[in-house]
């Protein structure tokens, strides 16, 4: 494959960072996102723009610092994210709004920033980051799960809208993977009286054994490269462990309400 400028949001750490190592390892001249470069002074694995998903001016600066660098941009992909937990009862709605404006609205600015130098070029791969999760409702994950979802659908629309420019977009859904999402994820706070507060504990405990005992990222930056030499790629791609990947095969196959009880009964809800 000849060599591809590829730009990944939120490529400073986690599975980001596992990407453009793994792409620059293959050849391709990666650039990588970040909101804050001060934060990052001693980083070289590859180069950082900076950048926030949620602010169009930063956006537009970044994308016109690329191409007066490199005067195309191959392959963009939208990586940036943020985890939510909690009840969605309780869970303030300021921060429901900030999860969809970085997770589901930031791609939107991302697309909408590089579709016109890919159609000037007349080619061009937009690969979207979102989730198994969000092909379910999880129980307090589920703004999480909505933001991947939508994401999902909308990909799926504007496929068909792009597709005579000779410009491609998919899906890519990974499983639990071994980053430090956990890390920067907001927590709904447990209320005092809070009819949710054991369940809720028990369900965040099982979320992050999961991530803790995932497999590494570096098997999403393998997918990645390969809808990069597909010809034509698919709508959605999964990667994740079998389980979290038969999950997704199981609901399209039982009853709603069986699938539901599945879920119950892993969470012991």
């Amino acid at each position: 494959m000849e060599q591809k400028i590829v730009l990944i949001t939120g490529g400073s750490s986690g599975i980001g960072k596992a990407i453009g190592n793994y792409l620059k390892g293959k050849g391709h001249k990666v650039y990588g996102t970040t909101r804050n470069l001060s934060k990052y002074p001693g980083f070289n694995d590859f180069d950082l723009l900076e950048l926030d998903v949620r602010n169009t001016k930063t956006i537009n600066k970044a994308i016109a610092e690329l191409m007066g660098k490199e005067g195309r941009l191959d392959v963009l992909i939208n990586n940036a994210g943020v985890g939510i937990t909690g009840p969605i009862e309780e869970t303030p709605h300021e921060e429901i709004l900030k999860t969809f404006e970085t997770n589901f609205h930031g791609p939107l600015h991302m697309i909408k920033a590089v579709l016109p130098e890919m159609r000037k070029q007349g080619s061009g791969l937009v690969i979207n980051i979102t989730s198994i999760a969000g092909y379910m409702g999880l129980p307090y994950r589920g703004i999480y799960s909505a933001t991947k979802g939508a994401l999902e659908i909308t990909t799926e629309a504007l496929r068909m809208e792009i597709k005579n420019f000779g410009i491609h977009m998919t899906n890519l859904a990974p499983g639990d993977f071994a980053t430090n999402i956990a890390s920067g994820r907001y927590h709904a706070p447990v209320l005092a009286d809070s009819p949710y507060a054991e369940p809720y504990d028990h369900t965040l405990a099982l979320i992050n054994e999961d991530v803790d005992n995932a497999n590494d990222p570096i098997e999403v930056a393998q997918m990645v490269y390969k809808i990069m030499k597909a010809k034509k790629p698919k709508v959605h791609y999964k990667v994740g462990s079998f389980m979290q990947k038969f999950s997704l095969t199981l609901k399209s196959l039982l009853p709603d309400k069986v699938y539901e009880k599945l879920l119950l009964n892993h969470y012991k809800l």
